[in-house]
């Protein structure tokens, strides 16, 4: 898998996990913990691409 693709594939797995975020917010019982499990994996997947990007502009 080349860089871009799999920046890409990262791209969309973060906006899945914004999506499901967002429905989770809008439930009336919120599970703070999914949120939670979410927001982290969310914010992993934005490291990982932050990491990605930097190694292409080098």
């Amino acid at each position: 898998m080349t860089t871009t693709s799999h920046l890409n594939a990262l791209e969309r797995r973060h906006a899945s996990l914004d999506e499901q975020i967002h429905q989770e917010m809008q439930r009336p019982a919120l599970d703070e913990l999914k949120i939670g499990m979410l927001k982290r994996k969310k914010l992993e997947l934005k490291d990982e691409m932050s990491r990605l990007q930097a190694q292409t502009r080098q």
